[in-house]
């Protein structure tokens, strides 16, 4: 299960990713409103941990912005402010759950998990659709047609993050983080590797990953765009 956690304090931040990844789960995070939006916005993660009190970008406005285009992921949001007009606000927002600072670990982690048995089903079993190819993220098989090709687990996440942003560009730096996590040690040169297997298995199927020189790659049909 992946997370991304949006917290300024950093600190603080660093101390739940920690508790967060010795108990299993991948966790991203950003510092700041509007680093988070963007991650969010990959629509990569199965649950974002969200910080009401951000700079650059508040966090209810984040989460409004990211129900308003339709991005579905459980959102629970931290903060200091324990009014019930706070709360309903953030409620009324989209988030799926709300917890006061300061707060126990133990609390945080059985909300995490609550929110993961709640969306299990969605998260697990969501089948992604773009232009005839059909993603099954949890089985790693990729279909178009009677055709059907066994990914592994990099190149099915990789594929996914291409097809939750059909026709857009993603840079190196963007899948890495996605891919592997920003904490990750694994360098640059896995990226092109992972985009090589990838093309091999895509090119039966009509599609390719074209590189954008100097920026990243894009997944397209051949003879157009991906729409």
């Amino acid at each position: 299960m992946r997370l991304l956690l949006v917290e300024d304090e950093q600190r603080l931040a660093d101390a739940l990713a920690y508790i967060l990844k010795k108990n299993k789960y991948g966790v991203d995070t950003a510092y700041d409103g509007e680093a988070g939006q963007a991650m969010a916005e990959t629509r990569v993660y199965d649950l974002i941990i969200l910080d009401r009190m951000l700079p650059r970008k508040e966090g209810v406005v984040v989460l409004k912005e990211l129900r308003k285009k339709g991005i579905s992921t459980p959102v629970l949001i931290l903060t200091a402010k324990d009014s019930i007009e706070d709360r309903v606000e953030g409620l009324d927002a989209g988030a799926d759950d709300y917890l006061i600072k300061p707060f126990a670990t133990e609390e945080l982690l059985a909300r995490v998990r609550a929110l993961a048995r709640r969306q299990a089903n969605p998260l697990q079993g969501e089948r992604l659709e773009v232009s005839g190819l059909s993603l099954d993220p949890l089985h790693c098989e990729v279909t178009r047609g009677r055709e059907t090709i066994k990914l592994t687990l990099k190149e099915s996440l990789l594929l996914e993050l291409f097809m939750r942003n059909p026709g857009q560009v993603i840079t190196k730096e963007q899948i890495l983080n996605r891919v592997w996590g920003l904490d990750s040690e694994v360098e640059m040169n896995n990226v092109e590797i992972y985009i090589h297997y990838l093309r091999k298995k895509l090119s039966p199927m009509d599609l390719r990953l074209e590189t954008v020189r100097g920026i990243g790659y894009c997944l397209k049909e051949a003879g157009g765009d991906v729409p």
